[in-house]
């Protein structure tokens, strides 16, 4: 029989913010895995877990992957959890997820906090869909082309980003994205100065601007205001006809909602352009 891999998902910052299902999975695992050893220490021994750990991180993730994987092939299960949060959001583990799928390992989640979920949540902004692209480039030329990826998405869009590079970070939206673009800025989610800025980009670096920025942050980017087509609702509608394989209903109904019209008016101008009564 082989083991069972539990992804488990550990405060983000309050330690009451830990399921008692993670609790009892920590507690009766044969092993865990984690990013850094003196940091889960402190959560472990809080809640009287005193199962043994092994590091797992972003350096060593492929070689122990494997070697983490043979103990689960004998027999042993293994909890997997990250400094803070849910594991394999933007955070190792993907690679031995994957070994142990192809292996047919079973792989549990127990779910719990997540800083990226936690800020959704209160921002504020449209959250029916959203693209998550975890860590933006570095160095701003990286950072700058990715943001050109992103300018035009017409959904909300959250990154993460480290303190030290929030100002240069805001100037690079504010100059691909627009100034007067919305956003929201959570820093320290679940802790004692846990902060919530919400505005538009430029707001958001004046503020910045005024101290030095402590803790960790999510960054939530509003969506980018929908462009009408160019030229007229004709030559949308012909261009449509010739370019696509939507049939007519289908080609009013999205010609009326890229030009804010209601569809009465769009179907009278496809039947005119189809030289019909």
């Amino acid at each position: 029989m082989t083991g069972t891999l539990y992804v488990v998902a550990t405060p983000i910052g309050n330690l009451e913010d830990i399921t008692y299902r993670a609790v009892r999975v920590l507690q009766e695992v044969d092993l865990i895995a984690v990013e850094d050893t003196r940091h889960s220490r402190k959560l472990l021994e809080h809640y009287g877990v005193k199962t043994g750990l092994v590091s797992y991180h972003e350096h060593n993730e492929q070689e122990r992957a494997a070697q983490l994987l043979e103990k689960l092939q004998a027999g042993q299960s293994l909890a997997l959890i990250s400094d803070a949060g849910t594991p394999c959001i933007a955070d190792p583990g993907y690679r031995l997820v994957s070994h142990c799928r192809q292996a047919g390992i079973n792989v549990v989640a127990v779910p719990g906090a997540s800083a990226l979920v936690a800020a959704l949540s209160i921002a504020g902004l449209p959250t029916d869909s959203f693209r998550f692209v975890g860590f933006l480039p570095a160095k701003s030329h990286g950072r700058r082309q990715f943001l050109e990826q992103l300018k035009d998405e017409l959904q909300t869009v959250a990154f993460y980003e480290g303190p030290h590079r929030l100002q240069a970070c805001l100037q690079d939206v504010a100059d691909i994205c627009g100034a007067g673009r919305k956003i929201s800025v959570a820093r320290e989610l679940t802790k004692r100065h846990e902060e919530l800025f919400s505005g538009t980009v430029a707001e958001a670096a004046e503020y910045y601007a005024a101290g030095k920025v402590k803790g960790e942050l999510v960054l939530l980017l509003g969506p980018a205001e929908k462009k009408k087509p160019q030229g007229t609702v004709k030559e949308e509608l012909a261009r449509l006809h010739a370019e696509t394989d939507l049939n007519w209903k289908q080609i009013v109904k999205q010609v009326a909602r890229d030009f804010g019209l209601s569809g009465s008016e769009v179907y009278r101008q496809s039947l005119e352009l189809r030289g019909k009564d």
